[in-house]
Order: structure tokens, then sequence, then C-alpha cells
């Protein structure tokens, strides 16, 4: 079984190559489900660890609907990605009917080129899986990554093992609350690869700071955080 880690630092990655993982999926910030790294993040993981490494390619938290600029971003993430020598490539797009965007999506597995593809947890949100997943195989995608449209794959573990038993090239990849506990689990139904990110909270400063740099209102699955012409207008209107 292919054990892969959700990593989002350096350390993390090489504390997952240390511990045996077979390959790193690589992403920033793991509490929106994660982002693209950065260029400094790409060059020192490539340049330190040793086992394949998969990029997560998503350049905003929120919804899985693009715009065509937003496209352009992933694709140019993609190609330095491919510049670079990474193994994989982590993305995906939908419509705002939850139905899987294939235009865009093929535009990225096109990019990725000779790059393994795995189609991320967006799939989770889409309403016609079985559809999808065809869809997905007629692109020649690699893996599927999923917690079986649940909170978690061992919630969702029966319908990933309906998906498994539909496939005909694409690897379903159980992910999300995979743990030591559950993992004979996804093993005893079959599974090859399974997803996590096996974190804990570390304490890195020795008190909390007076304010908080968090903002709970820009968390969301449904809005994304805009600059709004007039806000900015009626500002340097005052100033200049």
């Amino acid at each position: 079984m292919i054990v892969e880690v959700c990593a989002n630092s350096l350390e993390s990655a090489l504390v997952a190559e240390r511990a045996g993982a077979d390959r790193i999926e690589l992403c920033s910030e793991l509490a929106v489900g994660g982002l693209t790294p950065s260029y400094g993040l790409l060059k020192v993981v490539k340049e330190q660890v040793t086992i394949p490494v998969y990029v997560l390619i998503r350049p905003r938290s929120g919804d899985f609907t693009y715009t065509i600029d937003e496209l352009n971003i992933m694709l140019s993430d993609i190609e330095l990605c491919v510049e670079l020598g990474f193994d994989g490539i982590v993305s995906g797009a939908l419509l705002n009917d939850f139905s899987l965007d294939v235009v865009q999506t093929q535009k990225l597995k096109t990019a990725a080129g000779n790059l393994k593809f795995t189609f991320h947890r967006a799939f989770d949100w889409i309403k016609n899986p079985s559809e999808a997943l065809e869809q997905l195989e007629a692109m020649q995608v690699d893996y599927i990554l999923s917690s079986g449209q649940q909170k978690s794959a061992p919630l969702g573990i029966d319908f990933l093992s309906e998906l498994k038993s539909k496939t005909k090239s694409i690897q379903i990849m159980p992910g999300s609350g995979v743990n030591a506990n559950n993992i004979e689990s996804f093993k005893d139904k079959g599974f090859s690869v399974v997803h996590l990110s096996g974190t804990a909270m570390i304490r890195v400063s020795p008190s909390k700071p007076l304010i908080t740099m968090n903002s709970e209102r820009f968390l969301s699955d449904d809005h994304i955080a805009v600059t709004q012409l007039e806000n900015i207008k009626s500002v340097v209107s005052k100033v200049k």
C-alpha cells in the first residue's frame, strides 16, 4: 500500500520521508483544505526531499470554480512544477452546479504533461460522481483523492469501495481522517493507496499574542474575499 503524506512545510515533508512515507503531496494552509505552495517552498523541497512529490495546484480557498485568470495562474504554476522536475500534480475544477468542469480540468491535465495527475477532494462536492469518474478516466487521470463524500474517509469507506469497484484505470485514494487506528480497514477493502497528514498542533510561541491575525469571516466554502472598487475609491478620494 502506498502511503501519501500531505505536507504543509519542509519540516513536515522531511518528517514524512524519515517515517517511511512513499510520497508527498506538497501544499500550504491545511486549515482551508490546502493551497499552492510558494516558489521558495517548492525549491527547497525539491532540493532536500528524495521521495516523489506531487504539488497541489489551488490558487485560493473557497470553491473550485475558477475564472479564466485563475485558470491561467494555475497553468503557470503547473508549468513551474514541470520545470522544477516534480513527479505529480494535484488539482481540478468544478462548474458552479457542482459538476466536473471537463474543459478546465483537461487543460490542467494537459499542462501536467507526463507528470502523474490526482483529481483532488473537489470530487467530494460533485453531485454526479459516477459520471465524473467516467469523465476523469477518459482524461487518463491517475488518482482521485476522496473522503467518499463524507466528513472523513472512514465514514465514506463504503462509497469509496463502490467507486473503486467501478474504476478501470484510476486509483481511488482515501483521504481525510486516515490514521493508524483505521488504516487496516482500508487495506482490508483492497485500497492500494491512502492519503493523510499525520499532523499535530505544536506550540511555537510561549504565550498567545495580544491580538489574533486569524479572521473567521474570510473562511467560507461558497464566498471569496474580493477587493471592492467603491471601497477603495472612497478612501482614495478622501486622501488624494
